[in-house]
């Protein structure tokens, strides 16, 4: 696995392999089994893989969580190696990189004033309670693909609004990057894996399950009711749900556009965002509308 620090000199390798395609899995750090698969998919994609860790400040509000964001250099970096070495039991030629700037400079260099940003799909969901939160995101992402210039990018399920914007930013700025959105990994209880679940206590991770749970309901009912039946069903669950306070939104939208359901949804979107006291915890599910 090489491992680079600086921006400069990862510039300088990726000029040495310009014939091998390139994987990039942005990350934060803290680096769970989400992010490891993220990395094992890329890894079977392509001949090298750049893991970015880079606690990104331009992505948190105030009053969020930026100075206590957990930062675990030393495991993640042995978490990585020991993927490395799994797969080279089958494939010896897939290697990691570990892009991890120390300095926020590498990424925004002094002055560095400019800002991406999404309109439309941004206004909803986890934009409603985080408006500079999006901006911040396509803005480092964005610099990631230039850095990284990867052919293919690898993104988690659970962030799926993230994922929505960051491919409209890909279409509208026309990058050369190909997107692809991995599955959701999960916990034995159903939560979903997250750096966040660290935060809560047994007794709040016990309450969070809610956020799974009610995903779940829902999509039941969707799956086994024609809509105009299930919109009734969901609509009384999501009633029921929301008189728990600590419900930011559980919604239910076309996965495509993130619009109300309309003749022409055929994929539904359910998320939820819930407000454990330790974390704010988002989840969703996929399904396919019954006609």
């Amino acid at each position: 696995m090489k491992y680079f620090e600086s921006v400069k000199e990862y510039l300088e390798f990726r000029k040495t392999v310009t014939d091998k395609k390139i994987g990039l899995v942005p990350t934060m750090g803290n680096l769970h089994e989400g992010h490891i698969s993220l990395a094992q998919r890329s890894m079977e994609d392509n001949d090298f893989t750049v893991v970015t860790i880079f606690v990104n400040p331009k992505q948190f509000g105030p009053n969020e969580d930026f100075a206590r964001y957990p930062r675990t250099m030393q495991k993640d970096g042995d978490d990585l190696k020991a993927l490395e070495m799994r797969v080279h039991k089958k494939d010896s030629t897939k290697e990691i990189i570990l892009l991890a700037p120390q300095s926020i400079n590498e990424i925004y260099p002094e002055g560095f004033s400019t800002s991406v940003k999404v309109n439309g799909l941004t206004d909803k969901l986890c934009g409603l309670n985080r408006p500079t939160h999006f901006e911040g995101v396509t803005t480092v992402v964005y610099r990631l693909f230039k850095i990284a210039q990867a052919d293919r990018a690898y993104f988690g399920q659970k962030d799926y609004q993230q994922f929505k914007v960051i491919d409209r930013m890909v279409k509208d700025l026309e990058i050369p990057v190909e997107m692809h959105m991995c599955p959701i990994v999960r916990d034995q209880d159903g939560l979903a894996l997250s750096s966040r679940n660290q935060y809560l206590t047994p007794p709040e991770r016990e309450k969070a399950l809610v956020l799974p749970r009610t995903l779940k309901a829902l999509s039941f009912l969707i799956e086994r009711n024609p809509w105009s039946q299930a919109l009734e069903k969901v609509t009384k669950v999501r009633a029921e749900a929301l008189r728990d306070s600590k419900w930011q939104y559980l919604q239910f939208l076309d996965a495509d556009t993130l619009e109300e359901i309309n003749d022409n949804t055929r994929t539904i979107l359910i998320a939820g965002a819930y407000q454990a006291r330790g974390a704010r915890l988002i989840d969703n599910i996929l399904v396919e509308r019954n006609a």
